[in-house]
């Protein structure tokens, strides 16, 4: 459907204003935009117009609440950042909640990061007590966004996960009860350490761990919220092993890996995104990696004992 015309001269002088900095003139155009049932979503190559959905749209990440400075009020959420790919989310939450004992109490967290056709599904989702929908017009880089889910969070434990991940079973009480040792931080399904030379990572086993992926990631909130993700991670690509690095530098504890009942479906993130984008700004994220830990060998658990990833998304 077409934005009729009186709207389409607003979002008009919504951009002159954003572009003349007078943001709050922006902003009250946006909501007269929005009070007559549109959003307005800009983007690197100008702005567009959509229906408003029946559900709120904050307008980027930025404008969800930061509750980093509560007490915790519950035990665990499970965070997802949604960029598409509904039949995947749909295929990832019912999974999750399956699988998940109710004595957990368990809360999942939905960011639609940005519009996408996703939006309904995650609407829908959130029909069931325990799914939360959050949805932005504007997206974010894998770093912000999931900065943003950690401020947002109010649970002891913050577990990140990939709608590519689908449970088969109780993966979750595993990852929680891997918590009850202080000393632990993070615990998640597959982990890596780093080779000899520091240009590749090779797959490690159950146990200690020099970096977890971010396909299911739990993190202790008090260890997080000390230790931010790099909102510099505009991809997910190496990002996850940065932040890996910075929790184990920070002394915030250490990192274990799990055998849990997990497979995982057609990683969309790595295999439908643009090859030339993400291959940037995964080797952006790299390199700043190795300036900061290549050569500290103190941060090391094993040499070029394991065996080499292979493909890793």
């Amino acid at each position: 459907m077409t934005a009729p015309d009186d709207v389409v001269r607003l979002a008009e002088e919504r951009d002159t204003a954003r572009a003349a900095k007078d943001f709050v003139e922006s902003d009250r155009l946006r909501d007269e935009i929005a009070a007559r049932g549109w959003l307005v979503r800009d983007a690197a190559d100008g702005w567009s117009l959509a229906e408003k959905p029946p559900y709120d749209v904050l307008p980027s990440v930025r404008d969800l609440p930061d509750r980093s400075g509560q007490p915790s009020t519950r035990p665990c959420t499970v965070a997802l950042l949604v960029d598409g790919w509904p039949e995947d989310v749909r295929t990832c939450v019912q999974a999750l909640l399956e699988h998940a004992p109710e004595r957990l109490d368990l809360v999942v967290v939905l960011l639609e990061n940005g519009t996408t056709d996703a939006g309904g599904v995650v609407h829908e989702l959130a029909r069931d007590p325990r799914v939360e929908e959050l949805h932005v017009a504007s997206p974010a880089g894998w770093g912000e966004a999931r900065q943003a889910l950690l401020a947002y969070d109010v649970a002891d434990i913050h577990v990140l996960m990939d709608v590519s991940t689908v449970l088969e079973g109780d993966a979750l009480e595993p990852l929680l009860a891997a918590f009850e040792d202080p000393e632990v931080v993070g615990a998640g399904w597959r982990g890596v350490n780093v080779k000899d030379g520091w240009t590749e990572f090779a797959d490690a086993g159950p146990g200690k761990v020099e970096a977890l992926l971010g396909y299911l990631f739990a993190v202790r909130r008090s260890g997080a919220l000390a230790t931010p993700i790099p909102t510099k991670a505009r991809f997910y690509r190496n990002a996850d092993i940065e932040w890996s690095y910075l929790l184990r530098d920070a002394g915030a504890g250490v990192l274990v890996a799990l055998d849990l009942p997990v497979r995982q479906a057609r990683h969309r993130g790595y295999h439908d995104s643009d090859p030339a984008y993400r291959d940037k700004e995964s080797r952006r994220t790299y390199d700043r990696f190795l300036q900061r830990f290549r050569g500290r060998e103190e941060l090391r658990l094993s040499g070029d004992t394991q065996v080499p990833t292979q493909g890793r998304p």
